[in-house]
């Protein structure tokens, strides 16, 4: 189990390293050839000399494996830095988390340390607490969408098998098959309107809004969750019609087994044979669909979140690429890519716990 445990860890790590190296070798070329993102910074009117000099405090007039090489160190929890100011390899003592374990001379050494995604452009500020602010929006929102996916995937994909073959079964089935169809930021502009803006008075919904608002009388911090219906509403759809077709077609399959008949023999009715017998046998493959989608679903949240106005990583994002401010987009792709690979790491785990087969 260590070895299959530590064998997907690695994987794990190979995965990150790959989206690191591409998002380097992509934003430091296009950095290397244009100014834009420096104008972004400090207007159009900028000289020469001081764009030369911000050129030369990010490290834009080096090479871009130079670049990439000094990014992927930034990045690594064991690291080589310095704490002098003219080093190449320079940490500003309120970035820097961490501990030197390999001294090299009084101020440079290998740092056992936090994963260090440098400032933002735009506001100096450190990307990573940037991030860990906007993480917990993604998150609720995800999880929000996931849950309300789940449970209402299962009852219909019951509903639709217990009523299989006549009009609520056909009907289920056409709108799961429209929810799979339909991309997530046009259901989100379409729900945005028509329950935020024309319906609003009977439904007393905002087109956007946060789950913390902040009060502008007293300053405080107030959680309102009714923000949070059409972005998670909005998310599950498409993960809903998966769910519910998947319970459906196993549902399906398992009815016809012997175990089944002999319970029908017995004198049970549809629905009980359904929930007491063969449920528990057809939810295998949609817990590893639920799995699988809970991933998907904090990359689907890009649109959603930047359409509805809800803080997270997504709009986070989308500011960051509309501004130009790299290290934002950066580090919010490989948070996002972390956050998948985690998930993706404990259902591999899970699974290699109940069955061994996988282990070998």
């Amino acid at each position: 189990m260590i070895r299959y445990f530590l064998h997907r860890v690695g994987y794990g790590i190979l995965v990150l390293a790959g989206i690191a190296i591409i998002l380097g070798l992509l934003f430091f070329t296009y950095l290397n050839n244009n100014n834009q993102a420096i104008y972004e910074m400090t207007g159009q009117n900028t000289s020469a000399a001081e764009i030369e000099r911000i050129r030369d405090e990010y490290h834009m007039n080096k090479p871009v494996l130079i670049q990439l090489a000094l990014y992927l160190n930034d990045l690594s929890p064991l690291a080589y830095h310095s704490h002098s100011p003219n080093s190449n390899l320079y940490f500003k003592p309120d970035s820097y988390h961490g501990f030197r374990i390999i001294p090299i001379g009084n101020q440079e050494g290998f740092f056992l340390k936090a994963p260090y995604l440098r400032r933002s452009y735009q506001t100096q500020a450190l990307v990573g607490s940037t991030l860990l602010q906007c993480l917990p929006g993604t998150l609720i929102l995800a999880l929000s969408a996931m849950i309300l996916a789940s449970i209402l995937g299962i009852f219909f994909g019951i509903v639709s098998t217990w009523t299989y073959g006549r009009w609520p079964d056909k009907f289920l089935l056409f709108i799961s098959t429209l929810g799979m169809s339909l991309p997530s930021f046009f259901i989100a502009i379409v729900f945005s309107w028509l329950f935020g803006y024309v319906w609003h008075a009977h439904t007393g919904l905002n087109p956007w809004g946060n789950l913390f608002v902040i009060d502008d009388y007293t300053g405080q911090s107030n959680i309102v969750l009714k923000n949070l219906i059409l972005p998670s509403v909005t998310l599950g759809i498409r993960p809903l019609a998966v769910i519910m077709q998947l319970t459906r077609n196993n549902l399906y399959d398992v009815m016809s087994s012997d175990y089944i008949r002999t319970a029908r023999s017995k004198g049970l009715g549809t629905i009980s044979v359904i929930l007491k017998h063969a449920l528990r046998n057809a939810l295998n493959p949609v817990i590893t669909a639920i799995s699988g989608w809970l991933g998907s679903l904090l990359a689907g949240a890009v649109f959603v979140e930047y359409i509805f106005g809800w803080r997270g990583l997504g709009r986070e994002m989308v500011n960051g690429l509309q501004k130009l401010d790299y290290p934002v987009v950066m580090g919010s792709i490989l948070t996002i890519a972390t956050m998948f690979v985690l998930i993706n790491l404990l259902v591999d785990l899970l699974y290699g716990v109940m069955d061994p087969r996988i282990r070998r």
